[in-house]
């Protein structure tokens, strides 16, 4: 299931648009306020899809039967772009166990790439919701091969994929190499890669831009 949260009349496109703007890129704190707003939007989006039971609260004058999650899902994050996102869904499902993957494109004189993944500090994942964030689903790539990492750790009951941007390319490779139970979630989806793989019109690089250009 592929959920493009662009289609809907919201603010999310007002915070996308910012995050596009070339003006606006200019404050990195901005940058970073926005894709932590969408994380907040989008995870409270994946919230009503999670499983609920009744609590009973107890309050001054009586006893409350309240719906809460049920088992808190795991929020992993392919580093460093993604931090921002990561601390939007967890302000949200704040309860939730977390991990972090590290993911880097290794560049070749003839113009590919490989995607390397070193690093993995990550909880049971077994039989649990995983929320899967990158703010830029490019080839898809890097999605997979953090997934595949994780699977080390036990295999989700379901899992979302979370992007800001996505490439049509991208979306179409998540669903031919994860599993049928997953879910793309993301603010906008974009027709166009380049040779370097970025997604036009995109936004630009997003690690970059949040916390400033590296060698």
């Amino acid at each position: 299931m592929v959920i493009d949260l662009s289609k809907e009349s919201s603010v999310i496109n007002e915070y996308m648009a910012e995050l596009r703007d070339t003006q606006i890129q200019k404050d990195s704190m901005r940058f970073r306020t926005n894709l932590e707003r969408l994380g907040m939007l989008v995870g409270y989006e994946i919230s009503k899809r999670l499983e609920y039971e009744n609590r009973d609260v107890t309050t001054p004058l009586g006893i409350a039967s309240v719906p809460c999650v049920k088992n808190q899902p795991v929020v992993a994050t392919i580093l460093r772009a993604g931090m921002p996102l990561h601390y939007g869904v967890l302000r949200i499902l704040d309860k939730a166990e977390n991990a972090f993957i590290s993911a880097y494109r290794k560049h070749h004189k003839d113009g590919s790439f490989d995607v390397h993944v070193e690093y993995l500090a990550c909880p049971d994942v077994n039989n649990k919701e995983l929320i899967l964030c990158d703010p830029m689903l490019a080839t898809g790539t890097s999605m997979q091969l953090a997934y595949q990492a994780i699977l080390r750790h036990g295999k989700p009951k379901h899992i979302h994929v979370l992007s800001v941007i996505a490439s049509l390319e991208g979306v179409n490779y998540i669903k031919k190499h994860l599993p049928e139970n997953t879910t793309i979630w993301c603010c906008a989806i974009d027709d166009e890669l380049t040779a370097q793989s970025y997604i036009v019109p995109g936004l630009g690089d997003a690690g970059d831009l949040a916390f400033g250009e590296k060698l």
